[in-house]
């Protein structure tokens, strides 16, 4: 069971490192006015472009600004985020499944119990 066990888990972190880097969050353009007096983009209704990614820390949102030469590789890092999250929640099931298979083996069927008056 323990080389089972290890082969599995060397095939998990063999897909991992294929998925990397992982993030979890999500990530937004978002145009706002800055903070200047008179920005000639501003007072023309043009606003600022800017990448914001949003996620959770310690059970609070929080938000990062993201340089537009990073999105690419954050978005990336979502999306395998998403699917390793996926992954790890195919591989709980599995684990349950696997686990009660042996008992169902014993044949038969199980015993119903009767009503309590």
């Amino acid at each position: 069971m323990k080389e089972e066990a290890t082969a599995l888990q060397r095939a998990f972190l063999k897909e991992v490192a294929a998925h990397w880097p992982p993030a979890k969050g999500s990530l937004a353009f978002v145009r706002r006015p800055c903070i200047r007096a008179n920005c000639p983009a501003c007072l023309r209704g043009d606003k600022h472009g800017a990448w914001i990614f949003t996620f959770r820390q310690g059970g609070r949102q929080r938000c990062r600004y993201v340089s537009k030469e990073l999105a690419p590789l954050l978005r990336r890092g979502i999306a395998n985020g998403r699917w390793l999250e996926a992954r790890v929640t195919a591989l709980g099931v599995a684990l349950i499944e696997e686990r009660r298979r042996p008992a169902r083996r014993g044949g038969g069927r199980a015993v119903k119990r009767q009503g309590r008056a």
